[in-house]
């Protein structure tokens, strides 16, 4: 069967709005030919014109298979799991979200060898501008610590950094459900050119997550020149039904998702995954007592990552989820995205 290209993905999501954003694509571009503009329109991915397939005649495709929005939409709201948990770092971490569980369980990974790198978002200290990054130590895992789902980067371009060039054979992926969709699709393709990566994931950690923002609409307008919020005086970004900030003299603001419609990335408004479904742990606040984070516990390999993590003192559990409040979360999503 002809295998799709670059351009079936042009004109089935980059054109209609239903890009994610999520670097997959630009991360299996074997000649590198898909990024994504540094400045401008960040919407969708743009292409230098040359492809494999399309150029040369060489089967591809690789592009087409790894991306998350020419899937159907989802109805699910937890979704397939084989325990829901709420947990807390016992180790001290001072810039954790919640409970601090998933730098927990990464850093553990990472000083037993568990892993030997993480994919992730970083963030610059003192803009909040996001970047994607390869972590490959407990203490810079420590340093980078705290959610960065609130606004968009595509960093699963750093999954070719992390396997391509730096050779990392026990990779962990901590990211928001598209991105979470798009390693799904690559571990359970028989794409040729999808196997090498696929072989490399060792941990999916899918962050829940109701929509992203564009950093420039979100801090640059929104908090900034509208609020005269300064971003090296807020401390954390949170998102439970709306925006909640806390700033580094503890005083806090809050911002309705509807108020910040403006600043939502325009690939959201097809997504209905709020739970991150075929991660292998999904993570977040909402459902547990605050210091606390939600763990979704989908299979085996995510059980014994936690189990570890527990076992080594690193990580305590409680039983105390609400897993109404989640469903409720997560239907939400659904009804508002569902139609689009």
């Amino acid at each position: 069967m002809e295998q799709k290209t670059y351009q079936e993905l042009k004109s089935e999501v980059w054109e209609t709005g239903r890009c994610s954003g999520c670097g997959g694509c630009v991360a299996v571009c074997p000649a590198d030919s898909i990024t994504f503009r540094e400045n401008g329109d960040t919407s969708t991915p743009v292409q230098s014109g040359y492809c494999k397939q399309v150029t040369d005649g060489v089967p591809c495709g690789a592009c087409y298979a790894v991306c998350p929005r020419v899937l159907p939409d989802t109805t699910e709201t937890l979704g397939d799991y084989i325990d829901l948990l709420a947990a807390k770092a016992t180790r001290d971490i001072p810039k954790r979200q919640s409970g601090g569980a998933v730098t927990a369980i990464l850093a553990h990974a990472l000083d037993t060898g568990m892993i030997d790198a993480v994919v992730t978002i970083g963030e610059d200290r003192f803009t909040m501008r996001p970047f994607s990054v390869v972590i490959t130590s407990g203490e810079q895992l420590l340093h980078e610590a705290g959610s960065r789902y609130s606004w968009w980067v595509p960093f699963l371009a750093a999954l070719k950094t992390a396997v391509i060039n730096r050779k990392y054979k026990k990779i962990a992926i901590v990211g928001v459900p598209c991105a979470v969709q798009a390693i799904s699709r690559i571990r359970t393709s028989d794409h040729d050119l999808l196997q090498p990566y696929a072989r490399s994931i060792r941990l999916v950690i899918g962050l829940f997550c109701t929509e992203s923002f564009d950093y420039e609409a979100l801090i640059g307008k929104k908090l900034k020149s509208e609020h005269k919020i300064a971003t090296w005086e807020i401390k954390k970004l949170d998102v439970r039904g709306k925006l909640e900030v806390t700033m580094k003299d503890g005083s806090t603001f809050s911002f309705p998702i509807k108020e910040l419609e403006e600043t939502v990335r325009t690939g959201c408004h097809h997504c209905t995954d709020t739970t991150a479904l075929s991660a292998d742990i999904s993570a977040g606040s909402v459902g547990s007592p605050e210091g606390y984070t939600t763990l979704v516990i989908r299979n085996q390999v995510g059980k014994s990552f936690v189990d570890d993590t527990v076992q080594a003192g690193d990580l305590v559990l409680s039983r105390d989820v609400d897993s109404g409040a989640i469903e409720r979360l997560a239907t939400a999503k659904i009804r508002k995205n569902s139609i689009n």
